[in-house]
C-alpha cells in the first residue's frame, strides 16, 4: 500500500445539500395506499421523501445546491466540472452545460455527465479527486454535483423508495471537510440486470434481484478492501456509511460485512448499527431515494448526528450503482467538517419544505411526468396552490421556465 505520507493530498473542501422545496410523508402515503404505515417507517427506515414540482428538474436541484457554498473565489478556481445523474433530461448534450453557465463559471472548464445508476456520482467524486491528486493543475479545484428525481410510480409497491434530491461537492487539495484515502479504494463490478431505466419514463428490472446484487458488490468491494489493506476494518472505522436505496439497507449490508469477519450475536450486531450506522440516515431517512446523492448525504448525516466525531476521525463509505459497479473507500474527517455541517443547517431545509398532501403530491408527479419528450411546455405554477410563491419568488433559486422546441430556458427567481 502506498504510504500516506507521500501521496497529495485531496478531498471535499465544501459541501451543501438541496432538499427539494416539497415533502411528503410516508405515513400519509400508506394509509392513502391502504398500506400498514409502519411499512414505510419501520420495515424500509423511510419517514418522507423529496418531491420535486414541475419547475424544477436536476439542473435546477444540481444549481441549487452548489451555489450557496460557491464563493467567487471558488468559481475562479474551478477547472473541472463533473454532473452525476441518472435522470438527465438529454441523450445527448450533458447537463452539466446549464450548471456551468448559472453558476457562472469560468470558460476553462472542462465538463461532463457521469452514468452508472446511483455510482455515477462517486464515479464523478473519485474522477476529480484524482485529477486534483495528480498535481497538473495547482490550485485548481473541482465541482461536482449529483442530483436525481425518481419516476412516477403512483400505487407501485416501490412507491416508498422514490424521492429527489441533489448535492454539491468542492474537491481541493484542501480536505476540510473529508480527506481521502485514494490508495485505500477498492472495487466490484458484474454486468447484472437488478434495475434500470430504458425510456425516458420507465424504471424496469427486479427490486428483490436489486437488494441480492447490492449484497453480492458489497462483498465482493469488501473482499478486495481486505486484500488491499491490512488493518481490522471494524477496528480502524469510527463510523460506517452504505449507499441506501432505502434506509433499511444500511442495516442489511452492515450485518452481512460484520458477518463476514466478526463473531457478532444479534444484540452486538444490532448495537453496532445503532452506534456506527445509524447516524448516516439522519436525512437520507427525510428525503427517500436519492440515487447519485446517496453517498453524500449520508455523509452530512454521520457528521451533524455522530456527537463522538472528531476530525482525523477514519470513516468508510460503501457505494452501489445498479448494473453494476460498486466502490468502497476511506475519508478521514477534517478540521472544518462540524463547523461547516452546522452552518448549511439542513435540518432547517428539511422542515422548512412544503408538506404535501397525496393528492398534491400525485397532481405534481403527473404534471412533471406529462412534460418529459416534449417540444414544448410552461410549468403550472399553480400546480399546488401556494408553493411557488412561497418557496421560490424571491428566493434566489433557478427554475424551469420553458421549454420552446425542446430548448430548455431557465431563469432566477
Amino acid at each position: 500500500m502506498v504510504a500516506l505520507a507521500t501521496r497529495r493530498r485531496v478531498g471535499i473542501e465544501k459541501i451543501w445539500v438541496y432538499p427539494c422545496a416539497a415533502k411528503l410523508d410516508f405515513r400519509q402515503l400508506a394509509k392513502a395506499r391502504d398500506e400498514d404505515p409502519d411499512h414505510p417507517t419501520k420495515l424500509l427506515m423511510m419517514d418522507q421523501r423529496g418531491v420535486n414540482p414541475c419547475w424544477e428538474d436536476p439542473v435546477t436541484m444540481a444549481v441549487n445546491a452548489a451555489k450557496p457554498m460557491l464563493s467567487d473565489e471558488d468559481r475562479a478556481s474551478i477547472e473541472l466540472l463533473i454532473f452525476g445523474t441518472e435522470s438527465s433530461a438529454d441523450q445527448g448534450k450533458p447537463l452539466s452545460t446549464f450548471v456551468h453557465r448559472f453558476l457562472d463559471l469560468g470558460p476553462s472548464v472542462r465538463n461532463w455527465e457521469t452514468k452508472h445508476a446511483c455510482y455515477g456520482g462517486t464515479a464523478g467524486v473519485m474522477t476529480a479527486a484524482h485529477w486534483v491528486a495528480s498535481g497538473v493543475a495547482p490550485g485548481k479545484k473541482a465541482l461536482v454535483v449529483t442530483a436525481d428525481q425518481s419516476r412516477m410510480n403512483l400505487g407501485e409497491r416501490w412507491e416508498f423508495v422514490m424521492g429527489a434530491g441533489a448535492s454539491a461537492m468542492l474537491i481541493s487539495d484542501q480536505p476540510d471537510i473529508v480527506e481521502f484515502e485514494l490508495e485505500t479504494n477498492a472495487y466490484w463490478a458484474k454486468e447484472v440486470g437488478d434495475t434500470f431505466r430504458p425510456t425516458s419514463t420507465d424504471e424496469a428490472g427486479n427490486t428483490d434481484e436489486s437488494l441480492y446484487c447490492y449484497l453480492e458488490a458489497l462483498d465482493g468491494a469488501y473482499a478486495h478492501f481486505k486484500e488491499k489493506n491490512d488493518f481490522d476494518f471494524d477496528k480502524r472505522f469510527k463510523q460506517h456509511i452504505y449507499h441506501v436505496p432505502f434506509s433499511a439497507m444500511s442495516r442489511r449490508g452492515h450485518r452481512a460485512v460484520m458477518k463476514r469477519d466478526y463473531r457478532m450475536k444479534r444484540a452486538e450486531l444490532e448495537e453496532s448499527f445503532e452506534r456506527k450506522v445509524k447516524p448516516s440516515l439522519t436525512f437520507s431517512r427525510q428525503l427517500g431515494g436519492i440515487y447519485t446523492s446517496a453517498n453524500f448525504i449520508g455523509l452530512v448525516g454521520t457528521i451533524a448526528a455522530a456527537d463522538d466525531l472528531a476530525p482525523g476521525d477514519h470513516l468508510s463509505l460503501f457505494s452501489y450503482g445498479s448494473g453494476s459497479c460498486s466502490e468502497l473507500y476511506s475519508v478521514t474527517l477534517g478540521p472544518k467538517a462540524k463547523e461547516w455541517v452546522a452552518k448549511m443547517d439542513l435540518q432547517k431545509a428539511m422542515d422548512d419544505r412544503r408538506n404535501l398532501t397525496v393528492d398534491e403530491y400525485e397532481a405534481l408527479e403527473k404534471e412533471r411526468t406529462s412534460y418529459v419528450d416534449v417540444a414544448t411546455y410552461e410549468p403550472k405554477l399553480d400546480a399546488v396552490a401556494g408553493l411557488y410563491d412561497s418557496h421560490y419568488v424571491g428566493k434566489d433559486k433557478l427554475v424551469l421556465e420553458s421549454l420552446k422546441g425542446h430548448f430548455r430556458h431557465y431563469a432566477w427567481r
